[in-house]
């Protein structure tokens, strides 16, 4: 790694410690509260010593970059150095300390992390905790140390460094507010450290800016505790500034809005919590007192682990308190993209399957039908082929080769292993049924723990997979007879939680599929196929299908028709560890992460300028099916903080985990093809909507986009006042 690019990986993972201290990444805050640690210039001086020297050891010994580039290794260093740099009077043996103290931190930290990261809990501030107590309980011993008295006479300092003047405008400050809230800003100053209001102040600023959600809760869990206090008369003043008000205002910021998705259940269990660890503090107090340390910020971890612990036994009934799986640093930018994944997609199914056949077919009994979908086997479809005149059969009937669905091709639905096949029962004659083999020729295939699709009734001899085989979406699993209890020719499928014949049936839909009325069809997503509807599986086009395979190292280059105020012409195509794949634009920095299944794209997510081109086209593209369908309009919803301002959001971000009343609509139709038969150009337009529930929409941002048999050709953009053109260059 070159000197330059090092030295700003360093750079950019102290911004992240002193921000992660809050829970955040934000650079601006970060800024902010470096600022704050240097309100005392040595203790702001150490603490900075400290994170510098954890980076770089981090760096050095190879531990995972991404942990060390996100300041989770860092601001408990951080503390550290804040903490020893307001107890002791700066010297050369001080700073050896610091940096001794930094690198038990940092051990404390990666052990900690291997043996509470198992649980899928974090170590919060525990490293610091332990480092800072024994670095004290050892420093007793160190004579050339010492005890610093910086911020006990704090009026004499501040006459030293101003007059009377400052001293005057230091009173008047503290004047301006309440009691109750001169101790908030004191306990939010007390995190880094800090005596002085001003810092407090300018902390409470700086999580405003970061988030409206995190700021009230802070101000939930100070002032429930306030209230607490007064009610049981505890001493208010051991909450000015002992490093105790904290740990009220972290709890809360840490159950309500970062460890889980904001919502109204979280704020109640924000301020329920917050009188448990009141008595932790005041009885935990006394017990360290005897030690002469501090409690710190002890009480605030033990009642988030113990808390975010306890959730993980939760077996049964509606998780109201939701886990955050994919951590965005930010509560609004949380529940956001929770709010929008449970508008998406169904939360409950994680997997997408598609109809076990090609072609358009009946659903001739649904769930709780008339004849066997009973009790439980319930949620289980039979599927014919319907001919123009409304018949299944040609002819009387009476014969299997009748039959319009006869030995058709039945399909794998999903991804799976063939877990059990039945084969060799014969296909009964029209009007009869096998009572003892009833379920026929069957193929049972595995898609996950707890989760098989079943097809039966099967042709006898026509099955092609055999037990332990690989399946994809498409493959041919055999052919549809007449086998088992069925008086003529169908297929009986269902998802069941076995993998043995006979199982019960399980309450699952199909991922997405047309369901065709009066010859038109409309888009279905996670539906379940009714009685008498005819359904069939997208067909993809050729020219969409290779539009939007974006594979690992494929670049993409877009030269505009005009000056077009957009950066980020040149995209990469890449993929993460966890195997996710995204767009590049090494101009902006920006990523549009995707998934491309079998007959849809879409994007998951995006971060980044919105000045890019590659924003404008994650807008455009958010949910692509790979079908030509001119009758069909292709909806979504975009993450509202992914279209919206940030002054647009903040009354939005107040309200959220309550109520969301902003829209961001997504809609596309497919317009254009130039040959049904061997298209070579097409068309699509969308549009990105942004609306207050159900009024008219404020602004809208329209596309087309331009296909060939190479790929994008070429992407236009209106915005109501500039028209963009960019084309394809490779």
């Amino acid at each position: 790694m070159e000197i330059k690019a090092y030295i700003s990986r360093i750079a950019e993972s102290s911004g992240n410690s002193y921000a992660q201290v809050f829970f955040s990444r934000n650079k601006l805050f970060a800024l902010l509260l470096l600022g704050v640690s240097f309100i005392d210039l040595y203790a702001g001086l150490s603490g900075l010593l400290a994170v510098v020297v954890t980076i770089i050891t981090a760096f050095l010994f190879g531990f995972n970059e991404t942990r060390i580039t996100e300041g989770s290794y860092g601001f408990n260093s951080l503390l550290v150095g804040l903490g020893l740099g307001i107890y002791y009077q700066p010297g050369l043996e001080f700073y050896f300390i610091v940096v001794m103290a930094s690198l038990l931190t940092l051990f404390i930290s990666v052990a900690l992390e291997g043996v509470i990261g198992k649980y899928y809990l974090p170590y919060l501030s525990i490293p610091f905790i332990l480092s800072i107590w024994i670095v004290l309980l050892a420093a007793r011993q160190f004579d050339h140390l010492g005890i610093s008295e910086r911020g006990i006479y704090t009026l004499n300092e501040l006459y030293g460094l101003g007059g009377s003047r400052l001293v005057a405008i230091h009173e008047k400050i503290n004047n301006l507010f309440p009691v109750s809230l001169r101790l908030y800003f004191l306990s939010l100053a007390a995190i880094f450290f800090q005596t002085k209001i001003l810092a407090g102040i300018l902390i409470a600023i700086g999580l405003f800016l970061y988030s409206r959600i995190a700021f009230t809760l802070s101000l939930l869990g100070f002032y429930t505790a306030y209230l607490f206090y007064l009610l049981l008369g505890v001493n208010l003043a051991e909450t000015s500034y002992s490093y105790i008000g904290f740990n009220y205002i972290l709890t809360a910021i840490a159950i309500g809005g970062f460890y889980l998705i904001p919502s109204v259940w979280t704020y109640g269990w924000a301020i329920l919590l917050t009188p448990l660890v009141a008595i932790l503090t005041i009885s935990l107090d006394p017990v360290f007192a005897v030690f002469k340390v501090p409690v710190y910020s002890l009480p605030f971890n033990i009642m988030v682990l113990l808390f975010l612990y306890v959730l993980k036994f939760r077996t049964s009934g509606k998780k109201r308190l939701k886990e955050v799986l994919i951590q965005q640093f930010s509560p609004e930018k949380n529940l956001y993209y929770d709010h929008n994944s449970r508008e998406r997609f169904d939360p409950r199914f994680l997997f997408s399957f598609r109809l076990p056949f090609s072609g358009q077919w009946l659903v001739s009994q649904g769930h709780d039908g008339e004849y066997t979908h009973k009790d439980d086997w319930r949620h289980a479809w039979d599927f014919v082929i319907e001919g123009p005149d409304g018949k299944t059969f040609r002819d009387e009937g009476n014969l299997l080769s009748d039959y319009f669905c006869y030995d058709k091709n039945v399909l794998a639905t999903g991804y799976g292993i063939v877990e059990t096949v039945e084969d060799g029962i014969d296909d009964n004659d029209i009007g009869d049924v096998n009572l003892i083999k009833n379920w026929g020729n069957t193929v049972i295939i595995k898609h996950a723990e707890g989760l098989y699709s079943k097809m039966s009734h099967l042709k006898k001899d026509s099955i092609q997979v055999r037990k332990g085989d690989t399946v994809k979406p498409g493959d041919i699993i055999g052919k549809v007879g007449n086998s088992g209890r069925s008086p003529y020719p169908h297929l009986h499928f269902q998802f069941q939680a076995t993998p043995f014949i006979g199982s019960p049936t399980l309450y699952y839909p199909f991922g997405s599929y047309l369901k065709y009325e009066d010859d038109r069809p409309s888009l279905v997503n996670y539906g379940i196929p009714a009685k008498g509807e005819t359904v069939a599986n997208m067909e993809v086009n050729e020219l969409l299908a290779k539009a939007f395979r974006f594979v690992p190292g494929q670049k993409i280059r877009f030269t505009p028709d005009a000056q077009v105020p957009l950066k980020g012409f040149l995209w990469e195509v890449k993929t993460n560890v966890y195997n996710q794949s995204y767009l590049y634009c090494p101009e902006t920095g920006s990523k549009a992460w995707f998934r491309s299944e079998d007959n849809i794209f879409y994007f998951t997510g995006f971060e980044g300028k919105k000045d890019a081109l590659l924003y404008y086209f994650f807008l455009a593209a958010y949910r692509v099916y790979k079908g030509f369908y001119k009758e069909i309009t292709v909806t979504d919803s975009y993450p509202l903080h992914l279209v919206y301002s940030k002054t647009q959001l903040i009354l939005q971000d107040l309200l959220a985990p309550f109520f969301i009343y902003l829209q961001a609509d997504f809609e596309l139709k497919y317009t254009w093809m130039d040959n049904p038969v061997m298209p070579a150009r097409l068309k699509t337009e969308s549009v990105a909507r942004t609306r207050r529930g159900s009024k008219r929409s404020r602004k809208e941002i329209r596309f087309v986009l331009e296909l060939n048999g190479t790929g994008i050709a070429a992407m236009a953009i209106s915005d109501g006042k500039n028209l963009m053109k960019v084309k394809c260059a490779d």
